[in-house]
């Protein structure tokens, strides 16, 4: 599999950049652990015969289905 794009520059709602190294390696290492876990699931999902639609529909669904536990009430 490939490395895919890279990842953004993370910003804060304001929209300055996040610039600590430590936590743009955090965020890579995480978001790099669900690329592979996403490409793991999409390709087990095809060799059981899912249709890849429903399977990329079913991630998507996952991913707005995310709650901010950390938003202010």
């Amino acid at each position: 599999m490939t490395a895919g794009k890279p990842w953004p520059i993370w910003q804060r709602d304001d929209g300055s950049v996040v610039s600590c190294t430590e936590k743009v390696k955090v965020m890579k290492e995480n978001f790099d652990e669900i690329r592979q876990i996403a490409q793991d699931a999409l390709e087990d999902g095809l060799l059981m015969e899912v249709s890849e639609n429903q399977i990329r529909a079913a991630l998507h669904r996952l991913v707005d289905e995310l709650t901010n536990p950390y938003r202010p009430s």
